[in-house]
């Protein structure tokens, strides 16, 4: 028999029992899908966190100082210090903590941080509009400060916001720059903020000693190098104390989290191949009735001449078919499902086209499966005993 004959009537016979049909495939279908949409969230999600550590940036260090007894922080001069040790290109000291800002009768709860004009270039701010702070406005403890695009738009709307006053919890600042837009990051909006000199920010938040610093390597090889080496240099400081800092590798955790989202990604499509698998069982099951309902015609088309090859390849095209059509609609409704997901939530989709493949290719793999064993019923029977069922 030709494959388009068979294919013919496998379509035929699907078409003449669509519910039922249709029913058949709803475990291929779902299962198509939701594979799709779970490996294209966990790689969206993947996606968006990988940007973000980059966006930190692959030769950046971060040291969080706990301390030890009454030893809480690090005084500027040593973390200044820090800078002397090899492979370190740049040290920027951070003091940080939350104010009152208020313009006119405009007030907002906003994050202030205290640094030195070597921030600029470790954590890649620059200003759109005006200057940045100065190694001046650090020794003479100025009251200049540089504001984030989002907190300007609450404090002084549309209005330039450059050269004008704000109150710090009732001190007056000077805004001298305007940072640009720098979106989100691990660590919250970098748009609503305030950076004030760092030896202003220790009487303005009233905290004594230096807490973060964020350190720029000369390069991404050199990282590894330079945390064993802040890791003594700290030990000695703190007198080798447990949790008296920490040190944050950003390459470090991007390699942990790709490796924790690819392995929910794999646990995910593991879990919606399941109802494949399932999906498989009714079509065998379905197949099955099939070749009892069909068992006269069977002995007919035997008696005629049709050879054993002939009924295996009609049932297992059947098969086929009823499973790939269930591939095909469950990835239209798995491709279709992520890109809403991507445009009407704020979930972060990417779209796993490998994945769409495979899915497709296993739905396939599930007829010949399944299809196999009341293919091979039908190809085994007897013409004589087929010809006398009712």
């Amino acid at each position: 028999m030709k494959l388009f004959q068979s294919m013919r009537m496998a379509l035929k016979s699907i078409y003449s029992s669509k519910v039922r049909a249709f029913l058949t495939m709803l475990g291929i279908i779902i299962g198509v899908s939701s594979v799709i949409i779970l490996v294209s969230v966990g790689q969206g999600t993947t996606s968006q966190i990988t940007e973000q550590l980059n966006g930190l940036g692959t030769n950046q260090l971060t040291v969080n100082i706990t301390g030890r007894g009454a030893t809480t922080s690090l005084t500027y001069e040593e973390a200044l210090a820090l800078g002397d040790i090899e492979g370190i290109e740049n040290v920027a000291p951070v003091i940080s903590g939350n104010v009152t800002a208020k313009h006119n009768t405009e007030n907002v709860s906003v994050t202030v941080e205290g640094i030195t004009p070597s921030y600029e270039d470790v954590k890649d701010f620059h200003v759109q509009s005006g200057r940045f702070l100065l190694d001046i406005d650090t020794e003479y403890r100025q009251k200049v400060a540089l504001i984030g695009t989002g907190t300007a738009e609450d404090l002084f709307g549309t209005d330039d916001p450059v050269g004008q006053k704000v109150q710090l919890n009732g001190i007056s600042y000077k805004i001298v720059g305007l940072l640009e837009a720098k979106g989100s990051s691990l660590s919250g909006s970098n748009d609503d903020i305030l950076l004030i000199p760092i030896a202003t920010a220790e009487r303005q938040l009233r905290s004594k000693g230096v807490r973060s610093i964020t350190i720029a390597t000369t390069s991404a090889d050199t990282v590894a190098t330079v945390k064993e080496k802040l890791e003594s240099t700290l030990d000695a400081k703190f007198n080798y104390a447990d949790n008296a800092f920490s040190v944050f590798d950003s390459q470090e955790m991007l390699e942990t989290v790709n490796s924790t989202t690819d392995t929910l990604s794999m646990a995910l499509a593991g879990i919606a191949g399941i109802s494949l698998f399932v999906g498989g069982i009714g079509i065998m099951n379905i197949m099955i009735v099939s070749v009892n309902e069909r068992t006269r015609e069977i002995g007919i088309r035997k008696a005629i001449g049709a050879k054993k090859f002939d009924i295996l390849t009609q049932f297992m095209i059947e098969s086929i078919v009823l499973s790939g059509l269930g591939g095909v609609i469950g990835v239209g409704i798995g491709v279709a499902g992520s890109w809403l997901l991507g445009k009407y939530t704020s979930l972060t989709v990417s779209i796993a086209w490998d994945m769409v493949m495979i899915s497709f290719v296993f739905s396939l793999l599930i007829g010949v499966i399944f299809g196999m064993m009341p293919a091979n019923k039908a190809a085994r029977l007897r013409p004589i005993h087929a010809l006398r069922n009712e």
